[in-house]
């Protein structure tokens, strides 16, 4: 379900299109295949004895999606939820997941070629959730790992 840039295969060569959205200060990008819908931060509901970076639930019009809060995730200060906050679902091992996210960025189409090895960190953020690393202009992209951080 995950984009595997580890795979020589799959960086290959080829167009890349990431969503791209801001956790604090940090852009990470997304394989905007790996993203279902985009949308405003809902009502959620609490989960008993749930971890820490799980916020609850929401109702996505009928389905149960898992809110997870990509702040704590990264080991990052708590944020709080503004008018630019936004939900990016995703689908992993079949369950929904809401990936809270301070903002959203654009959306970027780069040639597999300019993705280069992920940093030990980034911005104080562990490498460990990185699979990648885009340079733009004026900032760079991190390539989030999606399965690194939604286990943890």
């Amino acid at each position: 379900m995950t984009m595997a840039l580890s795979d020589p295969a799959r960086i290959g060569s080829g167009e890349l299109q990431l969503v791209t959205f801001y956790v604090g200060d940090l852009l990470l990008g997304l394989d905007i295949h790996c993203v279902q819908e985009i949308n405003r931060q809902l009502a959620s509901r609490w989960i008993p004895q749930a971890p820490a970076f799980v916020r609850g639930v929401i109702n996505l019009r009928g389905d149960v999606a898992t809110l997870v809060d990509l702040r704590t995730v990264l080991d990052m200060t708590p944020g709080r939820v503004t008018s630019t906050s936004r939900n990016l679902i995703i689908k992993s091992n079949g369950e929904l997941i809401g990936l809270m996210v301070d903002r959203l960025g654009d959306i970027l189409t780069i040639d597999r070629h300019e993705i280069e090895s992920p940093p030990a960190n980034v911005n104080g953020v562990d490498g460990k959730f990185f699979r990648g690393v885009h340079t733009l202009e004026s900032e760079i992209v991190v390539i989030l790992d999606l399965d690194a951080a939604l286990s943890g």
